[in-house]
């Protein structure tokens, strides 16, 4: 979440947002539905090596970087299947990928 959207969050609520919450990866149906639990503008996490699992064919420390076209192709195919609409975002630094439930999710 943006530093905007973070200081928007606390004025209109009233409150901190909630702390990102660690998502169920244990399969991308399972995934599906621990971002559907996630209040609107919300996120949940996975680790980097869970996303590899999901969503790239490489197995290595370059999947889903930049040469890996068909991963990153894949999640971002799962973040818009089934009429759903949800934000990620890669964020190799702290070895996880975040996804952020949105209005059409």
């Amino acid at each position: 979440m943006r530093v905007w959207d973070r200081l928007k969050t606390a004025f209109v609520t009233g409150g901190e947002p909630k702390l990102p919450s660690k998502l169920d990866a244990s399969s991308e149906d399972a995934l599906c539905q621990s971002i559907r639990i996630l209040s609107l503008g919300n996120r949940g996490w996975i680790t980097m090596r869970e996303a590899r699992v999901l969503f790239s064919p490489l197995r290595d420390e370059y999947a889903l970087g930049d040469f890996d076209e068909e991963g990153k192709g894949r999640i971002a195919r799962f973040a818009v299947q089934g009429g759903h609409h949800w934000d990620f975002d890669f964020m190799p630094a702290e070895d996880r990928v975040y996804f952020t439930r949105t209005a059409g999710g």
